[in-house]
């Protein structure tokens, strides 16, 4: 979407995300919040930092002020009586990505993020109007490329590009500004030191990193925080693919305090999925990002806790702390306490083993179809291999802003790991070509070029073919995500899915059976695609996170 575009949809829903609220509304809304008074020039929230809450304006007025992308603070919008403050980030206690100034004496409600969570259940026709304005809200924030961090950096940087697919596939606002923008921008670079294929992330706050990981990144735009975690959940959930975030969506919504923990970005593989046309109640079909999103912002608002980037390492199931719990250790040195987890890491893209493919990946060689890969590619001819239905759903996403796609798959044709739907639009779609019987066996280019060309062999000549295409796509495939359950005792198969129910039960003592979903290891559960003899399907997955709900609550009381 286009900034013009962006300010269209801003227009057409203004009443819905800038709603004023009646004295009605307030005073409703009174009940869950506190008042505060604010003197003019006084701070209602900082940009870079957790505010307490969304505020609700009494009387007086606000400005809204964001630092854009060449480091000034201008002015944004001013707010009255009976307006509110905030965005859907506030349901996870997400740091704000402007400053908010009195411009006169100012008395507002503060509604803290666990209160307002009450709020929208407890008022359901209330709430759902300000959920609606809320989620809008962040809409128009991401499309509008003008609020959250700053990236600048040149626009084929792999470092950019790792850094916009991260904020992207989670749904974060940033602005992008080129280093020759001005003389401000080359400056910055200069002071930095950074380099052609450098990327500078400017925070909200002002912070200034070179190439950050994202977990870096991540804690300095306030998505993330390192506070020592002491309390104990009801229910820990490594991965927020869907069966994970249908896990969270249940489990917190009866009640139980859950958490998510997810190393990369919400949506798992379905999340890279351009459209997903058979999943049941979309008739016309929804983007994998859409769907897990509002997956993600409704565990939040039944008050699940998001975790994202923060990867799971190791899961002590020795249960030897006075209060028996299951003990989880985060990549940052942290531990997470749970009576319950539920293993739902699906599973990371397999590699093909070819010489080079690591030192050319983010340079031409690509794991993920979104608007930014396209637009690398618009008009040139990509290539593309997998069979599978991620694959198909890329193929015919890229077909429309790619000159050509041309598909390499092993087999003697799509049949074997694609829905039928998939295989006739990919037949009647005129600009891609199917190459069955070829497997990738060299590439050429180097870092600084990218990549350059390819070598295509037929499985059944041994005929060797050269392409100069420049844009690779690789989807062919998943291994499980289940090292970090080394050490636990946890059984899995021998390709490293982990087994549940009867076929758990080699290590489990003669008189006890796990549940359906449960390992051998009595309150760990699995769904989704790490699981063993899994469908392999969104709905699948999603049932999975569903039904594992009710086999906790048979597990807690027991």
């Amino acid at each position: 979407m286009t900034v013009e575009s962006a300010k269209r949809l801003a227009e057409q829903r203004q009443h819905q995300m800038f709603p004023v609220l009646e004295p009605d509304d307030v005073a409703r809304m009174s009940r869950f919040g506190e008042q505060r008074h604010f003197g003019p020039g006084d701070f209602l929230r900082r940009a870079g930092q957790r505010p307490p809450g969304i505020f609700v304006l009494l009387s007086g007025r606000i400005v809204i002020k964001q630092r854009n992308g060449l480091g000034a603070i201008e002015p944004l919008a001013e707010y009255g009586p009976g307006e509110f403050l905030g965005e859907v980030g506030q349901l996870g206690g997400a740091a704000s990505f402007s400053d908010v100034e009195a411009l006169v004496a100012v008395e507002a409600l503060l509604i803290t993020a666990d209160r307002l969570r009450a709020l929208i259940i407890g008022e359901a026709d209330l709430g759902a109007r300000i959920m609606r304005a809320l989620i809008l809200r962040r809409m128009l924030l991401v499309e509008s490329g003008k609020s959250g961090p700053v990236l600048i950096g040149r626009p084929q940087s792999p470092q950019l590009l790792r850094l916009q697919g991260f904020l992207r596939r989670n749904a974060q606002p940033h602005q992008y500004v080129q280093p020759s923008e001005c003389d401000t921008t080359t400056a910055l670079l200069e002071q930095y030191g950074a380099t052609a294929d450098d990327v500078l992330a400017i925070c909200p706050s002002g912070a200034v990193l070179v190439n950050p990981g994202e977990a870096q990144f991540a804690r300095c735009i306030g998505m993330l925080d390192a506070r020592v975690r002491t309390e104990t959940f009801d229910v820990l959930i490594v991965g927020a693919g869907p069966g994970g975030l249908a896990a969270a969506v249940y489990a917190a919504s009866e009640g139980l305090k859950v958490a998510v923990v997810e190393g990369r970005n919400f949506g798992g593989q379905a999340g890279a999925s351009a459209r997903i046309e058979n999943y049941l109640g979309f008739p016309t079909g929804v983007s994998g990002l859409e769907l897990t999103g509002r997956a993600l912002v409704q565990a939040q608002k039944f008050g699940a806790e998001i975790m994202i980037p923060t990867q799971a390492c190791l899961l002590d199931c020795s249960r030897s702390d006075p209060d028996g719990l299951l003990r989880l250790q985060l990549d940052d040195g942290r531990w997470l306490h749970a009576r319950v987890v539920v293993i739902a890491s699906g599973a990371r893209y397999r590699r093909p083993d070819v010489p080079r493919l690591s030192e050319l990946e983010g340079r031409g060689i690509w794991y993920w179809a979104s608007a930014a890969e396209a637009a690398l590619c618009a008009n040139a001819e990509v290539a593309l291999v997998g069979g599978g239905n991620s694959a198909g759903q890329a193929a015919v996403y890229l077909a429309g802003h790619a000159a050509k796609v041309t598909m390499f798959v092993r087999g003697p044709n799509l049949a074997a790991g694609m829905s039928r739907y998939l295989i006739d639009r990919i037949a009647h779609t005129p600009n891609i070509e199917l190459r069955t019987h070829s497997e990738l066996s060299s590439l050429r280019g180097d870092r600084a070029s990218g990549l350059q060309g390819m070598t295509w062999k037929d499985r059944r000549t041994g005929q060797l073919l050269e392409s100069d295409i420049r844009s690779l796509f690789l989807f062919i495939g998943a291994e499980p995500e289940s090292d970090w359950l080394e050490g636990c005792g946890v059984n899995v198969d021998a390709k490293g899915f982990v087994l549940t129910g009867g076929a758990a039960m080699s290590s489990v003592a003669a008189n006890t059976c796990p549940l359906p979903l449960e390992t051998n290891v009595p309150g760990v559960f699995a769904v989704g695609d790490v699981r063993a003899r899994s469908i392999k399907r969104v709905g699948g997955a999603i049932g999975e996170g569903a039904a594992v709900v009710a086999m906790i609550h048979q597990y807690l009381a027991a």
